[in-house]
């Protein structure tokens, strides 16, 4: 019976080094892996490049990392809601590659698919395309994008077994499962772990074969990054 499961998050990110790329899931706050940027943060590597949508907030999420300055590099499609990453970005301290939302998902899937690069329309006749390949179909010019390469993804799902079969819930099931095989470990942490057999095939999001390492987290807060209420009547 194949077991991708590991006792802890220590196990779960052996390996892990100063310099390497790693992909992170996650939308704002919303399905980040807590426990995995945790223990970066105690593992205290440095110079890595780090690929996701968006760097949490300043005390949260990769912000944590951009606080100790253990980042080199992000790849990004949002500054949002960090003051420590615009700080790091303009002052020139932390390298910053912006790229569309839609591509950046995408450069994540073409890993995991095996792609090594795609054409999009998006960001042809901006700096985006600067020192790119661009191409005519149709009448219409694309760019080439190279799909991402990266040593480690950290993902988190709702549920998971112990072959590596992901669910996701609700919008957390932004970036994680492109991000799952594209890399070249992929660690899920999940809120519930389960035996094999557990999980109704019908509902498998990832398939474990895009999985190496499984553990379930633990202590999740799930901040929220705005919170809009209505006032009360």
């Amino acid at each position: 019976m194949i077991n991708k499961k590991v006792e802890n998050v220590q196990e779960a990110l052996k390996g892990v080094k100063s310099g390497m790329t790693l992909m992170l899931g996650g939308f704002g706050l919303c399905g980040i892996p807590e426990n995995a940027i945790s223990e970066l943060v105690r593992l205290n590597v440095k110079e890595v490049t780090c690929i996701s949508n968006n760097a949490g907030v300043d005390d949260f999420g990769l912000g944590l990392l951009l606080q100790g300055k253990q980042i080199k590099k992000m790849i990004s499609s949002y500054v949002g809601e960090n003051d420590e990453f615009e700080r790091q970005m303009l002052s020139g301290e932390l390298e910053v590659e912006l790229t569309p939302q839609g591509t950046l998902a995408e450069k994540c899937r073409a890993a995991q698919a095996g792609f090594p690069a795609f054409y999009t329309p998006a960001g042809y006749g901006t700096e985006v395309a600067e020192g790119k390949e661009t191409r005519e179909f149709d009448g219409k010019m694309y760019v080439l994008e190279p799909a991402f390469k990266a040593d480690f993804a950290f993902v988190k799902a709702w549920k998971g077994d112990a072959a590596g079969n992901l669910i996701f819930k609700g919008t957390s099931r932004n970036f994680n499962p492109n991000m799952c095989g594209a890399a070249t470990v992929t660690v899920a942490e999940v809120e519930e772990l389960v035996e094999v057999g557990e999980l109704d095939p019908n509902n498998v999001h990832i398939p474990g074969i895009f999985v190496q390492r499984i553990f379930q987290g633990k202590n999740y807060e799930k901040r929220i990054e705005q919170r809009t209420v209505r006032q009360k009547q």
